[in-house]
């Protein structure tokens, strides 16, 4: 059994952190000491207690939890808990189950929908946990018939108890040395921390700097969210197709999927790319990632993957040209460096009788070629056409 599962709160007295929602008075221990509990969300950071707290509210109540991850689950996963094939075994049971959705945000509108009326109905408690903004993420109608709690980073002091509690489990110490670094590596995520203790015990048998940082290298951490892989992976991703080349971008994207990154970033990523790298080359380059992204949106995980396919081979085949891109960051440059200057009064817009008597709008042609840059940048060319680097593969 992994030491995280080991050394798990089963109560609130045991639990370490979020005490402004379960210390003494404070809503979440309110809720377990009168036993009324109600769809909720947890908002927060990875590792700071979010899958524990639901397990202690379902413990201390006696209901049926039932643990899902948005990345897999599916609508016939939560007919299943709602329509039971047993349902003797449901009806005996006075207290209604809960459904702990884990990564809530990645479930679509479409999925999110078809939750909604059995919350409504109080066919199951919600719990919802995610480290989004659940205002963005969570529709209206379901967010409205959940209180959201918004759970901190863990402080260096907490996560020092929770890697004394993993310590003790082991029969084990930790040097002080050691013991800062594990803190300031974890980041105010216990999850972390543990695993860390965990890999490094197995691997090595003892505790110290160089055995936990032998131990980060292993494949469990490398895709952090948070981490140098996720960057790196990214990145990797942006260039295959800037090259040209679909068959790496592939690569890339497969790697990301696999490793549960969210689809709506890789989108993002795409999106910005469309103008970024291929701009005026061709536009409807950005019309087929906004697509994308919208299917993501609407779809999920896992057919979304493949519409993510579909785009990433038509922008790494799309030509090339950031002609629009680079104009963008020279005026922004001009603009940081001589601020508002003012403006020509051809182009400004007369809506007084003393603007137009101080010449606004005068001289004005709409199809003018004269330069109607401010006086001190006339003669200054952003827009430089280039040639279009065409896909050679």
């Amino acid at each position: 059994m992994p030491l995280a599962d080991l050394i798990r709160p089963t109560s609130l007295d045991e639990f370490i952190g979020q005490n402004h929602l379960v210390g003494p008075g404070k809503p979440l221990r309110l809720a377990l000491e009168t036993k009324q509990i109600f769809s909720m969300i947890f908002w927060g950071p990875p590792g700071v207690g979010k899958t524990t707290l639901a397990r202690i509210l379902a413990r201390t109540v006696g209901a049926d939890i039932f643990e899902l991850s948005a990345v897999s689950a599916s609508k016939d996963d939560i007919r299943q808990i709602v329509q039971p094939k047993n349902k003797s075994d449901r009806q005996a049971k006075l207290m209604t189950p809960i459904l702990f959705l884990d990564e809530i945000h990645r479930f679509n509108k479409a999925q999110q929908d078809y939750l909604l009326p059995f919350v409504e109905r109080g066919d199951l408690i919600l719990i919802g946990a995610t480290t989004e903004n659940p205002s963005f993420e969570v529709i209206a109608p379901l967010l409205s018939r959940c209180r959201v709690f918004i759970l901190n980073e863990l402080s260096h002091d907490e996560i020092r108890q929770i890697i004394q509690r993993a310590l003790k489990k082991l029969h084990t110490t930790m040097d002080q040395k050691a013991a800062d670094w594990l803190v300031n590596m974890a980041n105010g995520d216990a999850r972390q921390a543990i695993s860390l203790i965990d890999n490094a015990f197995t691997l090595y048998k003892k505790l110290t700097v160089d055995t936990l940082k032998t131990t980060l290298q292993n494949s469990y951490l490398r895709f952090d969210k948070k981490g140098e892989e996720h960057y790196n992976t990214i990145s990797a991703f942006i260039k295959s197709m800037r090259a040209s080349n679909p068959t790496s971008a592939l690569y890339y994207l497969a790697r990301m999927v696999e490793a549960g990154e969210d689809p709506l970033f890789i989108a993002r990523r795409m999106v910005v790319f469309a103008s970024e790298d291929i701009g005026i080359a061709n536009s409807s380059a950005l019309l087929v990632a906004n697509a994308v992204f919208r299917a993501c949106e609407t779809i999920g995980y896992p057919e979304c993957a493949i519409n993510l396919a579909h785009g990433v081979v038509y922008l790494a085949k799309s030509p090339k040209n950031r002609s629009a891109y680079d104009g963008l960051r020279l005026a922004q440059s001009d603009v940081k460096e001589f601020g508002n200057l003012p403006i020509p009064l051809e182009l400004r817009n007369a809506v007084t009788d003393l603007m137009k008597n101080i010449g606004y709008g005068q001289g004005y042609d709409k199809y003018t070629t004269k330069d109607l840059l401010p006086d001190k940048l006339k003669g200054k060319k952003y827009f430089i056409p280039i040639k279009n680097q065409n896909d050679q593969r």
